[in-house]
């Protein structure tokens, strides 16, 4: 994975920058998920789409792919926190063949002038066919 910063904004990336999750051009990585052209074929998929989908504030794609029973009520974004990494560091299930998956990941951040990192077990279910966030495991 890569360390390089990423670059984060508020705005939608054009399909040729590279994406914020760091898996290729957006508009053949997450941009596709975050449009509605194609849902996420995997648990680390859908991780991916929502790490990117914080970076650039897309409350509604967090919200759309956020179980229902888990969800808030109303998905933040904080334009002050820049995103600049992502690494998996491992998954079960979740593959196209699955009802249910986890994926364990490490993202960085910069927040008002210092760097940062939050590690997460997150939980994934099909919904309706459909990968979903549903929560974090406890540490």
């Amino acid at each position: 994975m890569s360390q390089r910063r990423e670059r984060t904004s508020t705005r939608r990336p054009l399909d040729t920058d590279t994406c914020p999750c760091g898996g290729g051009e957006y508009g053949s990585c997450c941009g596709p998920a975050h449009r509605g052209d194609r849902a996420a074929a995997t648990a680390e998929a859908l991780m991916r789409s929502r790490y990117s989908a914080f970076a650039v504030g897309d409350r509604a794609y967090l919200e759309r792919t956020w179980h229902p029973d888990t969800r808030p009520a109303r998905v933040e974004t904080d334009p002050g926190t820049e995103w600049t990494g992502l690494e998996i560091l491992e998954t079960g299930g979740g593959t196209p063949f699955h009802t249910d998956g986890t994926v364990r990941f490490r993202a960085r951040y910069r927040e008002g002038g210092r760097d940062g990192e939050m590690v997460e077990h997150s939980r994934f279910a099909r919904l309706g066919g459909a990968w979903v966030y549903v929560d974090a495991l406890p540490s």
